[in-house]
Protein backbone atom coordinates (compact mmCIF):
# COMPACT_ATOMS: atom_id res chain seq x y z
CA UNK A 1 0.00 0.00 0.00
CA UNK A 2 3.06 2.45 0.05
CA UNK A 3 6.79 2.34 -0.69
CA UNK A 4 8.48 -1.23 0.07
CA UNK A 5 6.98 -2.14 3.40
CA UNK A 6 9.75 -5.14 3.35
CA UNK A 7 12.50 -3.20 2.97
CA UNK A 8 11.08 -0.81 5.95
CA UNK A 9 9.77 -3.26 8.25
CA UNK A 10 13.48 -4.68 7.88
CA UNK A 11 15.27 -1.40 8.74
CA UNK A 12 12.75 -0.89 11.68
CA UNK A 13 13.40 -4.04 13.71
CA UNK A 14 16.88 -2.94 13.59
CA UNK A 15 16.16 -0.48 16.26
CA UNK A 16 13.90 -3.08 18.76
CA UNK A 17 13.84 -6.14 20.78
CA UNK A 18 11.84 -8.28 19.68
CA UNK A 19 11.12 -12.16 20.97
CA UNK A 20 9.05 -14.94 20.00
CA UNK A 21 5.80 -15.32 21.51
CA UNK A 22 5.67 -11.36 22.05
CA UNK A 23 1.65 -9.50 21.00
CA UNK A 24 2.63 -6.91 18.81
CA UNK A 25 0.26 -4.50 17.14
CA UNK A 26 1.29 -3.58 13.44
CA UNK A 27 -0.77 -0.51 13.36
CA UNK A 28 -1.79 0.43 9.88
CA UNK A 29 -0.57 -2.84 8.15
CA UNK A 30 -1.76 -2.21 4.82
CA UNK A 31 -1.16 -5.91 2.87
CA UNK A 32 -0.25 -7.09 6.29
CA UNK A 33 3.39 -8.11 4.41
CA UNK A 34 4.99 -6.45 7.73
CA UNK A 35 2.97 -8.86 9.98
CA UNK A 36 3.94 -11.42 8.42
CA UNK A 37 7.66 -10.88 7.91
CA UNK A 38 7.25 -9.80 11.67
CA UNK A 39 5.95 -13.57 12.72
CA UNK A 40 8.36 -15.42 10.06
CA UNK A 41 11.45 -13.31 11.38
CA UNK A 42 10.60 -13.00 15.05
CA UNK A 43 7.63 -15.35 16.03
CA UNK A 44 6.01 -13.06 17.51
CA UNK A 45 1.79 -12.86 17.32
CA UNK A 46 0.74 -10.34 15.47
CA UNK A 47 -2.67 -8.31 15.36
CA UNK A 48 -2.59 -6.65 11.74
CA UNK A 49 -4.78 -3.86 11.83
CA UNK A 50 -5.79 -2.09 8.72
CA UNK A 51 -9.10 0.63 7.98
CA UNK A 52 -8.65 0.17 4.24
CA UNK A 53 -7.39 -3.41 3.33
CA UNK A 54 -10.09 -6.21 3.67
CA UNK A 55 -9.07 -8.47 6.42
CA UNK A 56 -10.66 -11.21 4.44
CA UNK A 57 -7.62 -10.96 2.14
CA UNK A 58 -5.07 -10.70 4.13
CA UNK A 59 -6.07 -13.79 6.15
CA UNK A 60 -5.41 -15.22 3.02
CA UNK A 61 -1.88 -13.96 2.56
CA UNK A 62 -1.47 -14.50 6.19
CA UNK A 63 -2.46 -18.23 5.50
CA UNK A 64 -0.60 -19.10 2.12
CA UNK A 65 2.46 -17.46 4.29
CA UNK A 66 1.95 -20.26 6.61
CA UNK A 67 2.02 -17.83 9.91
CA UNK A 68 -1.72 -18.48 10.41
CA UNK A 69 -1.48 -19.42 14.22
CA UNK A 70 0.21 -16.07 14.80
CA UNK A 71 -0.68 -13.69 12.90
CA UNK A 72 -4.76 -12.69 13.34
CA UNK A 73 -5.99 -9.81 10.82
CA UNK A 74 -8.67 -7.32 11.98
CA UNK A 75 -10.59 -4.12 10.16
CA UNK A 76 -9.75 -0.93 12.61
CA UNK A 77 -9.49 2.90 12.23
CA UNK A 78 -6.58 4.12 14.31
CA UNK A 79 -8.37 6.34 17.07
CA UNK A 80 -11.03 3.48 18.25
CA UNK A 81 -8.70 0.18 18.26
CA UNK A 82 -10.54 -2.27 20.30
CA UNK A 83 -7.60 -3.38 22.72
CA UNK A 84 -6.99 -3.86 26.38
CA UNK A 85 -4.97 -0.81 27.82
CA UNK A 86 -1.19 -2.38 28.23
CA UNK A 87 -1.58 -5.35 26.24
CA UNK A 88 0.88 -5.39 23.51
CA UNK A 89 5.00 -5.60 24.16
CA UNK A 90 5.42 -3.68 21.32
CA UNK A 91 3.38 -1.27 18.58
CA UNK A 92 5.21 -0.82 15.08
CA UNK A 93 4.03 1.06 12.43
CA UNK A 94 4.99 1.05 8.91
CA UNK A 95 4.34 3.55 6.15
CA UNK A 96 0.87 5.05 7.57
CA UNK A 97 1.27 6.43 11.11
CA UNK A 98 1.94 9.97 9.39
CA UNK A 99 -1.58 10.18 8.52
CA UNK A 100 -2.98 9.70 12.28
CA UNK A 101 0.10 10.06 14.25
CA UNK A 102 0.72 13.60 14.00
CA UNK A 103 -2.07 15.04 16.30
CA UNK A 104 -0.21 15.98 19.44
CA UNK A 105 -2.63 13.52 21.59
CA UNK A 106 -2.35 10.70 19.39
CA UNK A 107 0.89 8.83 21.14
CA UNK A 108 -0.50 9.26 24.87
CA UNK A 109 -4.03 7.56 23.20
CA UNK A 110 -1.97 4.47 21.79
CA UNK A 111 0.99 3.90 24.30
CA UNK A 112 -2.07 3.38 26.09
CA UNK A 113 -2.26 -0.27 24.66
CA UNK A 114 1.64 -0.77 25.53
CA UNK A 115 2.72 -2.43 28.38
CA UNK A 116 5.06 -0.08 30.65
CA UNK A 117 8.43 -0.75 29.37
CA UNK A 118 7.06 -1.78 25.57
CA UNK A 119 8.49 -1.32 22.82
CA UNK A 120 6.90 1.19 20.50
CA UNK A 121 8.76 2.38 16.33
CA UNK A 122 7.28 3.41 13.32
CA UNK A 123 9.05 4.15 9.79
CA UNK A 124 6.90 6.83 7.26
CA UNK A 125 7.45 8.86 4.39
CA UNK A 126 8.76 12.11 5.74
CA UNK A 127 10.90 14.82 5.19
CA UNK A 128 14.74 15.30 5.70
CA UNK A 129 14.24 18.88 6.49
CA UNK A 130 10.82 20.94 7.63
CA UNK A 131 9.11 22.65 4.55
CA UNK A 132 8.87 26.47 4.86
CA UNK A 133 6.41 28.50 3.42
CA UNK A 134 5.04 26.67 0.07
CA UNK A 135 6.16 23.18 -1.26
CA UNK A 136 9.01 23.23 -3.47
CA UNK A 137 7.87 23.67 -7.10
CA UNK A 138 10.10 20.79 -8.55
CA UNK A 139 7.78 18.62 -6.46
CA UNK A 140 4.42 20.61 -7.50
CA UNK A 141 5.28 20.15 -11.10
CA UNK A 142 3.54 17.88 -13.11
CA UNK A 143 5.67 14.62 -14.39
CA UNK A 144 5.35 13.19 -17.50
CA UNK A 145 1.98 11.26 -16.17
CA UNK A 146 0.25 14.05 -15.75
CA UNK A 147 -0.11 13.07 -12.05
CA UNK A 148 1.25 16.18 -9.12
CA UNK A 149 3.58 14.37 -6.38
CA UNK A 150 2.59 17.12 -3.76
CA UNK A 151 -0.96 16.69 -2.15
CA UNK A 152 -2.39 18.83 1.01
CA UNK A 153 -2.54 15.38 2.59
CA UNK A 154 1.32 15.26 2.92
CA UNK A 155 1.12 18.18 5.13
CA UNK A 156 1.97 15.05 7.12
CA UNK A 157 5.57 14.35 6.32
CA UNK A 158 8.05 15.44 8.67
CA UNK A 159 11.43 15.09 9.57
CA UNK A 160 13.18 13.18 12.61
CA UNK A 161 13.93 16.38 14.51
CA UNK A 162 9.75 17.22 14.04
CA UNK A 163 8.82 13.67 15.04
CA UNK A 164 11.15 13.65 17.64
CA UNK A 165 10.12 16.83 19.31
CA UNK A 166 6.64 15.17 19.36
CA UNK A 167 7.37 11.68 21.24
CA UNK A 168 9.84 13.15 23.44
CA UNK A 169 7.18 15.78 24.97
CA UNK A 170 4.41 13.51 25.20
CA UNK A 171 5.95 12.22 28.54
CA UNK A 172 5.23 8.80 27.87
CA UNK A 173 8.34 7.43 26.45
CA UNK A 174 11.84 7.01 27.18
CA UNK A 175 15.38 6.81 24.90
CA UNK A 176 13.30 8.25 21.73
CA UNK A 177 15.37 8.41 18.88
CA UNK A 178 14.70 9.19 15.19
CA UNK A 179 16.78 9.38 12.02
CA UNK A 180 16.60 9.26 8.21
CA UNK A 181 17.16 6.08 6.06
CA UNK A 182 20.13 6.61 4.21
CA UNK A 183 19.61 6.91 0.67
CA UNK A 184 16.15 6.52 1.30
CA UNK A 185 14.78 8.26 -1.80
CA UNK A 186 17.22 6.27 -4.32
CA UNK A 187 15.35 3.45 -2.19
CA UNK A 188 11.54 4.83 -2.97
CA UNK A 189 12.54 5.73 -6.52
CA UNK A 190 13.57 2.29 -7.42
CA UNK A 191 10.55 0.44 -5.88
CA UNK A 192 8.21 2.64 -8.03
CA UNK A 193 10.29 2.23 -11.30
CA UNK A 194 9.91 -1.88 -10.78
CA UNK A 195 6.42 -1.64 -9.54
CA UNK A 196 6.00 0.78 -12.85
CA UNK A 197 8.19 -2.27 -14.83
CA UNK A 198 6.20 -5.24 -13.44
CA UNK A 199 2.51 -3.21 -14.51
CA UNK A 200 1.92 -3.20 -10.38
CA UNK A 201 1.33 0.30 -9.52
CA UNK A 202 -2.08 0.71 -7.94
CA UNK A 203 -1.61 4.73 -9.01
CA UNK A 204 0.15 6.57 -11.68
CA UNK A 205 4.06 6.57 -10.29
CA UNK A 206 5.85 9.48 -8.42
CA UNK A 207 9.49 7.92 -9.54
CA UNK A 208 9.90 11.41 -11.61
CA UNK A 209 9.71 13.99 -8.85
CA UNK A 210 11.01 11.96 -6.47
CA UNK A 211 14.37 11.33 -8.70
CA UNK A 212 13.99 15.18 -8.95
CA UNK A 213 14.41 15.51 -5.28
CA UNK A 214 16.83 13.86 -5.14
CA UNK A 215 17.05 13.34 -1.12
CA UNK A 216 17.09 17.86 -0.63
CA UNK A 217 13.74 16.94 0.92
CA UNK A 218 12.23 13.33 0.47
CA UNK A 219 12.84 10.10 2.47
CA UNK A 220 12.25 8.19 5.23
CA UNK A 221 11.92 8.46 9.00
CA UNK A 222 12.28 6.02 11.54
CA UNK A 223 11.10 6.96 15.57
CA UNK A 224 11.50 4.43 18.32
CA UNK A 225 10.14 4.55 21.86
CA UNK A 226 10.01 2.63 25.16
CA UNK A 227 6.85 3.37 27.63
CA UNK A 228 7.75 4.78 30.82
CA UNK A 229 4.41 5.30 32.32
CA UNK A 230 0.64 2.91 32.84
CA UNK A 231 -2.65 3.91 31.39
CA UNK A 232 -3.95 6.54 29.37
CA UNK A 233 -7.18 8.35 28.94
CA UNK A 234 -8.77 7.68 25.31
CA UNK A 235 -9.07 11.42 24.35
CA UNK A 236 -11.26 9.80 21.02
CA UNK A 237 -14.29 8.79 23.09
CA UNK A 238 -17.17 11.20 22.52
CA UNK A 239 -18.33 9.92 25.26
CA UNK A 240 -15.65 11.82 26.92
CA UNK A 241 -15.99 14.97 25.74
CA UNK A 242 -17.03 17.06 28.43
CA UNK A 243 -14.58 15.30 30.70
CA UNK A 244 -11.81 16.44 28.79
CA UNK A 245 -13.19 19.76 27.44
CA UNK A 246 -13.73 19.24 24.15
CA UNK A 247 -16.36 20.38 22.54
CA UNK A 248 -17.70 17.66 20.39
Amino acid sequence: MGPNALWLVEWLTGALALEPGMRVLDLGCGKALSSIFLAKEFGVRVWAADLWMSPDHNWRRVCEAGVGELVCPIKAEAHALPFAQGYFDAIVSIDSYHYFGTDQMYLAYVTGMLRTGGQIGMVTPGLVQEIEGQAPAHLTQPQSNGKIFWEDELWGFHSPDWWGQLWRRSGKLEGVKTDLLADGWRLWADFERACEAAGKNHFPSDAEAIERDAGRYLGFVRAVGTKVRGECMNYYDPALGAVVGVDR
